[in-house]
C-alpha cells in the first residue's frame, strides 16, 4: 500500500471509530484568515506593546494576512548573498503591512539586504530625520527607518573573519508621516524589532550587537 493510500485508510478508519472527533491531517489545511490585527500580522512579529506602535505609525488596526514563510525567505536570501562573495546582495521582503480596505499606496514594508562596507560612510543630514547610536548605523525619517548590523553565526562559514553585513529598511506611506521625535523613535522601534528577529533566526552572536530593547539615543 502506498503512502497516500495508507494515509487515506487511516483517515477513514479514524472517522469511523471516532464520530465527531477531529481527524488531524485528513482534510485540507485550514485556510488562513484574510485579515489580522497588528499583533498577528507578519507572523506575530509585533505582538505585545509593539502592536500599538504599529497602529500609531500606520494609522490602521487590521491588515491583510501575510505568510509566516517570509522570514525563512529573507534568511535564505541573506545567506545566499553572503555565500556569493559579493559586496552587496538582495535579501528579501520580511513584512508587508497592508491595511484592510486600503489602497496599494497604503502599504508599509520591511525589507532586508546585505550592504556594502561603504554604505556605512555617513555624511550630512539624513533628510528631515536623525541618526541614532544603535547598531553599526541607524536612522529614522518621517516615512521610515533603517538599521545596519553585522552577523557572526555558525550558519555562515567564515563569518568570524568576514561577518555578514545586514541592513533593514522600514517604509510607510506619506499619509502617516510625521517629523516629530516621537514618530521617528516609533519608526526605529519597529525596525529594531524586525532586525532583532532576523538576527536571532540567523543565530548571530550577541544578536548582531543589537539590544533586546531598542536604544533610541540620537547620535551627536
Amino acid at each position: 500500500m502506498g503512502a497516500g493510500q495508507l494515509r487515506r485508510a487511516w483517515c477513514i478508519t479514524g472517522l469511523v471509530m471516532a464520530v465527531g472527533a477531529s481527524a488531524t491531517g485528513c482534510g485540507e489545511e485550514k485556510e488562513p484568515p484574510r485579515y489580522v490585527g497588528a499583533a498577528e500580522v507578519c507572523d506575530g512579529l509585533f505582538k505585545g506593546p509593539l502592536a500599538k506602535t504599529i497602529e500609531s505609525v500606520t494609522g490602521a488596526t487590521s491588515f491583510s494576512w501575510t505568510s509566516p514563510k517570509n522570514m525563512d525567505r529573507v534568511v535564505e536570501g541573506l545567506k545566499a548573498g553572503y555565500e556569493s562573495g559579493h559586496r552587496w546582495a538582495v535579501g528579501g521582503e520580511l513584512c508587508v503591512l497592508y491595511p484592510k480596505r486600503g489602497a496599494p499606496a497604503d502599504k508599509s514594508r520591511i525589507n532586508f539586504d546585505m550592504y556594502a562596507p561603504e554604505d556605512l560612510e555617513v555624511s550630512g543630514d539624513p533628510g528631515r530625520g536623525r541618526y541614532y547610536t544603535m547598531g553599526k548605523l541607524s536612522y529614522a525619517v518621517p516615512r521610515g527607518s533603517s538599521l545596519y548590523f553585522e552577523c557572526v553565526s555558525p550558519q555562515l562559514e567564515g563569518s568570524k573573519e568576514r561577518p555578514l553585513r545586514v541592513n533593514g529598511h522600514f517604509y510607510h506611506p506619506e499619509a502617516t508621516a510625521q517629523n516629530t521625535p516621537e514618530h521617528l523613535a516609533a519608526n526605529l522601534t519597529i525596525m529594531h524589532a524586525a532586525s532583532l528577529a532576523v538576527a536571532k533566526k540567523l543565530q548571530c552572536e550577541n544578536n548582531g550587537g543589537l539590544p533586546e530593547k531598542p536604544v533610541l539615543k540620537p547620535r551627536t
